[in-house]
């Protein structure tokens, strides 16, 4: 504990000094903009990100990403309460008062920094003890929960996610070097490069589904002191707590994300709540619940990311990528060789934090012009910065085409209702997926006993099982019928045997 407070320490004095400061709070206000604007999302502004600090020092580029992820987050807001829309999908349950929005948005990123702070570490030990067995269930779990939770339809959410798995095991595999799938093309033996796939899927697939749509002009909502009053934020302290916790294990599960956590917590504080018929007209503990749920999933879904190197959200899936880009291997070892790079983490969200509360108390009505910038300009310069990130990385066409060719696959399974996270996140498990089992048929001898027979294993196994049993209805009514027969011949015998 008391080494943890001081690399902590060490940290937020590393990062007290001009540029590091400029970069942190100048991340954290894009991200609030970008979160301002209909159709953008946190995601999105990760990875063009990424694609903008290639040339940065790794631990001044985390910083940005990381500064820009919760500031977007918590962006989304301002449109919700502004112009009655919802901005980033984590928002859709807020709807007024900016200033007890900011409260929440800042009370439960605090809450997750604790727990980010004091869990990771714990998680990383005891992930020590995962072998190749583990981390295969580890990786087919994050993508099943996804697929579950995200889609409407779960199987259309496992197909996104399978689709992912396949899409990251075309090209040379890690092992041996043997092309897969690329039928010959030089390009294709090198495999999709994950930032440009990225770069189309939340990039160029959102210009097409916003150029797509017609938008009127938002009328704007009448606000008043963005200061809360004191008695408004200490009232409801038990649903800041109860939606800090739900949010962070909301964020902590594979897959689930801001959004998911926002909802939990906001129907959860509506049904222990003395005034549920409030909520939907401007309920401030529904609004605090909600706010405080989603941004504490932020630091929740990094937790997960840096101790398993499983990202808990899309935006935590690019942000994983991006450290592997700069040269952090996320995972069990990180807390053995950097644990430091740990708490980096943990002040880096600080200073966003402290951002997030100025820029939400002070900024109110440059965020709202901002919000009021018509998508006809807008789009067009995000499609520019796409192509340019995505050449940008190794300057060749083939990533530009693979932009744009899973830009178009992207928008076309969100016309059809399958999403877009749980394929991102097969694109980047796949290759911890496919390691994995590659490694623990070597260490087995070619054995599939070790996946089933080692306690953890048998424990994800059944999750995943389970997961598809209860969410298939074949599998699932047919589960019902051999359970209804099975009592009926059981039943009969115990009464006799009685």
């Amino acid at each position: 504990m008391l080494d943890g407070l001081v690399m902590f320490g060490n940290a937020v004095v590393g990062y007290l000094n001009p540029v590091s400061l400029t970069l942190a709070f100048g991340a954290t206000l894009l991200g609030v903009v970008a979160g301002c604007m209909p159709g953008l999302s946190a995601t999105l502004v990760i990875t063009l990100l990424t694609t903008l600090t290639l040339k940065m020092q790794p631990n001044q580029a985390i910083l940005v990403l990381v500064c820009a992820y919760n500031g977007a987050i918590y962006g989304g807001s301002r449109t919700a309460i502004l112009l009655n829309i919802p901005g980033t999908a984590a928002n859709a349950a807020a709807c007024r008062a900016m200033g007890i929005a900011t409260t929440g948005s800042v009370v439960g990123t605090l809450f997750g920094l604790v727990c980010l702070a004091l869990f990771t570490p714990m998680l990383g030990e005891v992930a020590l003890s995962f072998g190749a067995f583990e981390f295969f269930w580890l990786a087919l779990l994050g993508v099943v929960m996804s697929g579950n939770v995200v889609a409407a339809d779960p199987l259309k959410g496992w197909l996104a996610g399978f689709l992912g798995l396949f899409v990251a095991g075309i090209g040379q595999e890690g092992m041996y070097a043997y092309e897969r799938f690329s039928f010959g093309n030089a390009d294709l033996a090198g495999g999709f490069g994950l930032i440009p796939v990225l770069v189309g899927a939340f990039g160029f697939s959102e210009v097409l589904t916003v150029m797509s749509e017609r938008l009127a002009r938002p009328k704007i909502m009448e606000f008043g002191s963005p200061l809360p009053r004191i008695m408004d934020v200490l009232k409801y302290w038990r649903t800041i707590l109860r939606s800090g916790v739900i949010g962070v294990w909301v964020g902590i599960l594979p897959g689930v994300g801001e959004d998911m956590a926002a909802w939990s917590s906001y129907a959860t504080a509506k049904r222990l709540s003395k005034e549920p018929e409030k909520y939907g007209k401007g309920s401030i503990e529904g609004l605090m619940a909600a706010e405080t749920g989603d941004n504490a999933s932020v630091p929740g879904g990094i937790i997960p990311a840096l101790a398993l190197a499983i990202p808990g959200s899309a935006p935590c899936a690019v942000l994983l990528a991006a450290m592997i880009i700069h040269g952090v291997q996320a995972g069990p070892m990180l807390m053995v060789e950097n644990p430091q790079f740990v708490y980096d983490v943990v002040a880096m969200v600080l200073f966003s934090t402290i951002g997030i509360l100025f820029f939400g108390l002070f900024f109110i009505r440059p965020l709202l012009r901002i919000a009021q910038v018509p998508r006809s300009i807008m789009m067009p310069i995000i499609f520019v910065l796409c192509v340019i990130g995505s050449y940008s990385l190794s300057s060749r066409l083939f990533d530009v085409y693979t932009m744009l060719g899973f830009g178009t696959l992207v928008f076309i399974m969100r016309r059809n209702g399958y999403p877009a996270a749980p394929f991102v996140l097969g694109l980047v498990l796949g290759d911890i997926l496919d390691k994995n089992l590659r490694r623990g048929l070597v260490l087995s001898d070619g054995d599939l006993l070790p996946f089933f027979s080692r306690p953890i294993s048998a424990v994800l196994a059944v999750l995943v099982l389970w997961t598809f049993i209860t969410n298939v209805p074949i599998i699932h009514a047919a589960v019902l019928r051999w359970r209804d027969a099975v009592m009926a011949r059981v039943l009969p015998a115990i009464r006799r045997s009685s």
